[in-house]
């Protein structure tokens, strides 16, 4: 029952829409980011499967219906409006960039071409996951990238903001370049690799850290990773080390990890167990970890929580959903807006991505190969055509794949931490170019 899952407004508009005789109408919606997030050269895009998913089991239970009629705001719409939703199913085509593609502000992430009342309903829910996945698949890029050859596995489930906010953020994660995560849901679901240790209550539980450490050996084998800093990170690490093989490592929550790391990777390369890796958590982001690396710390991994699943130092983004075509009776009508700092530009576009930067052109136009004589890549893809899915969908694991190999193609420089002072070169076509200016000042009689 997520058909509900919208604005009110969504709703009563479509109810508009079927009164003034408009359900014949084709719209055509763009999705995508007005500006990027505070040092954010580009984002990561992902979320489709779930707008993919949403849109294929698109419906009306009778109950919701039933709760829309009671509605004061649908007092005035006919029965018709109502018989009109219990058959609504999505029919309409959905083209997208693959998820795991980096892109940026003014480049679609998504177009949908459908029946008016249909395409307006859904753009709730088709920014709500697309800009949450988008968010944090572009935070654990930063990290994953930051943290080098040291894997990082998403801890933030229980710092995000509902279970299924900590879902999806374990798959957006892995997506960005996470090595897996907490949340076995995630796993479940996703194919997502998951990971765990055990927590302080684990050692607290028992009458000696020695027998804690013990019990996690025999239940756990060589996926034992000890949490040594529940009273004496040193005396942990000893004990730990005392107990030999198997295990996979140990795990530092607390304290200095500049200096406990050295400290713990002496004691167990002394205890013959060079093989043993040390994982650190603790209110860890790409920053603590750019500086923790820079110190040449022994670590191997890291587990990051709250700064991932909440994207905390951009915990939102400026995803927009906006009518760029409207056809009816077999006329097409561009559209856009020029209200100061929201404008936005007419037409369906593709995105053609050359070596150092992106032409973004109307979708009838054919791509031209670049001074070297290369042909670009044409970034959105058709994913539902009438209804019905275009093609499967690569999984979470191909989709992390794409986007080490998309992001790994950007110049050096848009691959900062930190915003460029050379950024990313994001072009419009003439054709394009020339649309705007003929919808924003249109000569009479003559057609667009």
């Amino acid at each position: 029952m997520r058909a509900l899952l919208t604005d009110l407004y969504q709703l009563t508009m479509a109810a508009g829409y079927y009164e003034s005789g408009k359900v014949g109408e084709r719209a055509t919606f763009e999705l995508f980011v007005r500006h990027l997030p505070p040092n954010r050269n580009f984002i990561v895009a992902a979320g489709l499967a779930q707008a993919v998913e949403y849109l294929l089991d698109f419906h009306f239970e009778p109950a919701e219906l039933d709760y829309l009629r009671r509605l004061p705001q649908f007092r005035n719409a006919s029965s018709g409006f109502f018989d009109y939703l219990a058959g609504l199913r999505f029919s309409g085509d959905l083209f997208a960039v693959p998820e795991g593609t980096p892109l940026f502000a003014g480049e679609p992430v998504l177009t949908v071409r459908a029946p008016l009342v249909e395409a307006q309903i859904i753009e709730t829910y088709l920014l709500a996951t697309i800009g949450f996945q988008t968010l944090i698949a572009t935070k654990a890029w930063r990290i994953a990238t930051t943290a080098g050859d040291c894997s990082v596995v998403e801890f933030g489930t229980r710092r995000a903001h509902s279970p299924e906010a900590g879902v999806l953020a374990g798959r957006a994660a892995y997506i960005g370049g996470c090595a897996g995560t907490s949340n076995t849901e995630t796993g479940f679901r996703y194919g997502v690799p998951v990971y765990g240790t055990a927590a302080h209550s684990w050692v607290q539980s028992f009458t000696s850290e020695d027998e804690s450490y013990r019990r996690l050996q025999q239940l756990l084998g060589e996926a034992t990773i000890y949490l040594i800093d529940t009273y004496d990170t040193v005396e942990g690490a000893r004990k730990a080390a005392a107990l030999g093989r198997p295990l996979w490592g140990v795990r530092l929550d607390s304290g200095n990890l500049v200096e406990l790391s050295r400290k713990v990777r002496a004691i167990l390369d002394e205890a013959g167990l060079r093989d043993a890796r040390i994982m650190a958590t603790g209110d860890l982001n790409e920053y603590k970890i750019l500086e923790l690396r820079n110190h040449r710390v022994p670590i191997d991994a890291f587990g990051v929580g709250t700064a991932l699943a909440t994207s905390d130092d951009a915990p939102h983004l400026g995803a927009v959903y906006k009518l760029v075509e409207l056809q009816s009776n077999n006329v097409r009508r561009f559209t856009a807006k020029f209200s100061e700092d929201k404008h936005t530009i007419p037409g369906a576009k593709q995105i053609f991505r050359y070596q150092g930067y992106d032409l973004v052109a109307r979708t009838a136009q054919a791509p031209k190969r670049d001074p070297d004589g290369q042909w670009p890549e044409a970034l959105i893809e058709p994913v539902i055509i009438s209804g019905t899915l275009a093609r499967e969908l690569p999984d979470a694991a191909a989709a992390r794949s794409f986007a080490a190999l998309s992001t790994g193609r950007l110049p050096a420089a848009t691959r900062s931490l930190f915003e460029g002072a050379d950024p990313y070169r994001v072009e419009y076509s003439p054709e394009l170019l020339r649309l705007l200016d003929q919808v924003r000042h249109p000569t009479p009689g003559v057609p667009i």
